[in-house]
């Protein structure tokens, strides 16, 4: 049953992640913390993640800003490596906390952003791009920074979905291959990584249908939302 919860959070993690560009990792990390640990939990969202984004690029496939990918995913790349090697040195109370912390100071964080309607070029978007690749391989979930990250540099809608997806998904690929190499993806994290990944990719391509109905006042609200809940969530599961 406990599975099966993970499943259907997956697929409705999924669905909203189509929709806004971000939050399938905001919504399923605190399950898999609870289920699995920390340690386990986030090699595990990786590959889901991972999945994610592959249907989101996919599905917008046509639309992807090929420079803007470029610039984010080059200097990101090793960067995502780098943060997650520090992950995997570090205690696992401590990942807790770091994670619920990070979630809750992303809401008053993106909304400073929003309001200064930043507008950024594409050397500015590479800097973007190393700092959150770092960021993405200690805490996993960075979509409340890469969304203002690529919406300030001009993107919007199929182009913004689809180049924010394909610049994570490099990311993504980065981190599970270096937490393979490292010895903490094994066989079983990696299957059910698969297996909640492939419920997340239906529920992506679902959100679809309806990317272009939700307002931007919706979008605000579902996304600080799902940061204070998962936020809270992870720094109880931290501290009890």
């Amino acid at each position: 049953m406990a599975y099966l919860f993970v499943l259907i959070v997956g697929l409705a993690a999924g669905a909203l992640s189509g929709i806004i560009g971000t939050g399938s990792s905001i919504m399923l990390l605190p399950v898999l913390v609870y289920q699995y640990g920390p340690k386990q939990a986030i090699p595990i969202m990786a590959v889901a993640a991972l999945m994610s984004n592959i249907a989101k690029a996919v599905a917008w496939w046509r639309e992807i800003d090929w420079r803007a990918f470029l610039a984010y995913s080059i200097p990101g790349v090793p960067a995502a490596a780098l943060g997650a090697r520090t992950l995997l040195v570090l205690p696992s109370h401590w990942v807790n906390i770091a994670l619920g912390a990070f979630f809750l100071v992303m809401i008053p964080t993106r909304r400073w952003l929003h309001a200064r309607r930043l507008h950024i070029r594409l050397w500015q978007l590479a800097v973007a791009g190393a700092v959150i690749g770092y960021i993405t391989g200690i805490v996993l979930s960075t979509g409340p920074l890469s969304v203002p990250a690529f919406t300030a540099y001009g993107l919007l809608k199929g182009a913004f979905l689809s180049t924010e997806a394909a610049s994570s998904l490099t990311l993504m690929v980065s981190k599970v291959v270096t937490f393979r190499q490292l010895g903490a993806l094994p066989p079983a994290a990696l299957w059910q990584g698969l297996i909640i990944g492939a419920s997340v990719m239906a529920g992506s391509f679902a959100g679809k249908a309806v990317v272009l109905r939700l307002s931007v006042r919706s979008f605000e609200f579902l996304l600080d939302a799902l940061l204070l809940c998962s936020g809270l969530s992870l720094l109880w599961a931290a501290l009890t």
